[in-house]
């Protein structure tokens, strides 16, 4: 089935994730083990709470300056998370512009956080004075829904949100976790390997030239 809604992820699909630069730039700040706090999909202890919308940026920043064991800066803080935006290829950004312009409506399903939210809705998102929400008609965020993904509830509340059954849904996303969870609730998936590599079996399954 012809999908009516094009659900992408963020961080992997949409930019290029720096994994190896958070990390770099989350010890540079003092956290010790930084690569035991932070993984490449799914966080633990207070950054996935974060993630998840349990603590805001303020609990975030006291508890990290808790375990450094000095005070650590709001814009510190933002600094650090910040390096999980390696780079925003321009081709992704006009095969979004195609996907629209076509008639498809275009949602974000992201495992992301405050301050990483702060910097992609603002207009230096893409260098052009854009936002993500100028490419996108409806973001969906782990840290707004209280959710993350691979919980069905998520997938879940985006159907219902969308008022989409789930097989006219197709599921753009880096992690075989994720697709393999959106799978089992009926929506169309399509894995993503390395960040620009959806365009063309995208554009391949939908028919059109991206």
């Amino acid at each position: 089935m012809h999908p009516h809604l094009l659900l992408f992820d963020l961080g992997g699909v949409v930019f290029e994730l720096g994994y190896t630069e958070a990390i770099a730039r989350f010890s540079a700040l003092g956290l010790r083990d930084a690569e035991k706090h932070l993984d490449v999909a799914v966080q633990t202890g207070i950054f996935g709470k974060l993630e998840r919308g349990e603590i805001g940026k303020e609990e975030f920043r006291c508890a990290l300056s808790e375990i450094i064991g000095r005070e650590i800066s709001m814009q510190a803080c933002a600094h650090a998370w910040l390096g999980y935006f390696k780079s925003l290829p321009s081709h992704n950004l006009e095969a979004l512009k195609k996907l629209r312009a076509a008639g498809f409506r275009l949602c974000l399903l992201s495992n992301t956080n405050p301050f990483m939210l702060d910097h992609v809705r603002s207009t230096a998102f893409d260098g052009r004075g854009n936002a993500l929400d100028d490419y996108f008609d409806k973001l969906y965020v782990s840290c707004e829904c209280g959710m993350m993904k691979p919980d069905a509830n998520i997938f879940q509340h985006v159907l219902q949100q969308e008022n989409m059954q789930p097989e006219k849904v197709l599921f753009i996303d880096d992690s075989p976790r994720n697709t393999a969870a959106a799978e089992a609730l009926g929506i169309q998936t399509l894995l993503v390997h390395e960040v620009s590599s959806w365009i063309q079996p995208l554009g391949n399954r939908l028919g059109i030239t991206l």
